[in-house]
């Protein structure tokens, strides 16, 4: 039986957080084993964003690399590889440009948004208007039957699938509709119950030491009315609580604890420290490993990129004859 071809990726933006891992890496450890995956590194994408200062681009790419391998990430059963390696990912970009109505781009909802939120950089440039289009050229490039989202990120998914449209009714049945793998995600809330993000410097990394997990964890935002430990608490509003629902297989025991005052704040999140330092300690073990041998991993990104373009310069060949290039 042919497996299922799925692409996905990340921006390198340095070091991930554990809202990556439950988000994203967890899952593309699972599916490595059942599909034939490309894993993607966006660099032109963090490009969007970060084109004033570029000067930390590659850096990023390696520690964010080196966290794929310490979760799990296998190169022998993934292509791994760099976005910008595969010049074929600007080429159909510019092509899928060329059909893509300016409306769908301002409604798109992160990029409403993004705007509202990232108050630190000027993100009123074509590129960053334009990413969806970027997105769905690195999907659609790769023929991807499936795309690993969560159901609050069908909205995106659903771009690419439209441009695929578009692009089919004007020039044949050359592009390949990616449907979505649905996966189940935690959402992972940052250090003061927004999401977490390294922008808001809200986040917790994957391998961080025991002692910088207690720090952060001792900052958590808890409940406001709760002033004595034997006061009854509010669980559902809490974030150490949103924590303890991803890492403690007993969070309903805990929750009635809190709601019934027999548990303090301090004490739940010192038990929450110790089980989330002991998930992180084994990837921190690897990644101490990996960082010491980049050159083993810039040989994985090349090898995988070398993969990639194999693919992407034949889909590019129909798309040129298709478009009457």
């Amino acid at each position: 039986m042919t497996k299922k071809r799925v692409l996905s990726g990340m921006r390198p933006t340095g070091r991930l957080h554990l809202g990556h891992y439950f988000g994203a890496l967890k899952n593309y450890v699972a599916i490595q084993d059942t599909h034939e995956c490309f894993f993607m590194v966006a660099d032109w994408h963090a490009l969007t964003s970060d084109y004033a200062d570029t000067s930390n681009i590659r850096e990023n790419v390696i520690d964010m690399v080196i966290d794929w391998l310490s979760v799990g990430i296998d190169p022998k059963k993934a292509v791994i590889f760099r976005q910008s390696e595969v010049p074929q990912h600007s080429e159909l970009f510019l092509i899928l440009s060329m059909i893509t109505p300016l409306g769908w781009l301002q409604r798109c909802p992160t990029y409403k948004e993004q705007l509202k939120e990232i108050q630190n950089k000027d993100l009123n440039n074509y590129g960053f208007l334009g990413y969806p289009v970027l997105m769905a050229s690195d999907i659609l490039l790769y023929k991807a039957n499936e795309v690993p989202v969560g159901e609050d990120q069908l909205a995106h998914l659903e771009f690419s699938r439209e441009i695929t449209r578009r692009f089919n009714n004007f020039y044949g049945d050359v592009l390949v509709e990616p449907q979505a793998l649905l996966t189940k995600t935690a959402r992972v809330p940052g250090l003061d119950k927004r999401k977490m993000s390294k922008s808001y410097g809200n986040s917790i990394l994957l391998a961080e030491t025991d002692e910088d997990i207690a720090k952060k964890v001792k900052t958590m935002y808890t409940d406001p009315l709760r002033i004595k430990a034997t006061d009854p608490g509010h669980p559902d509003g809490c974030v150490v609580f949103a924590f303890h629902e991803i890492f403690n297989k007993d969070a309903q025991t805990r929750k009635q604890e809190c709601i019934n005052g027999c548990v303090g704040c301090v004490k739940c999140k010192k038990e929450l420290t110790e089980m989330i330092c002991e998930f992180s300690r084994p990837i921190l073990k690897k990644r101490q490993e990996l960082a010491n041998d980049k050159k083993y991993v810039e040989d994985i990104l090349k090898e995988g990129s070398l993969k990639a373009e194999q693919v992407a310069s034949q889909t590019m060949k129909e798309i040129r004859e298709a478009v009457k290039l």
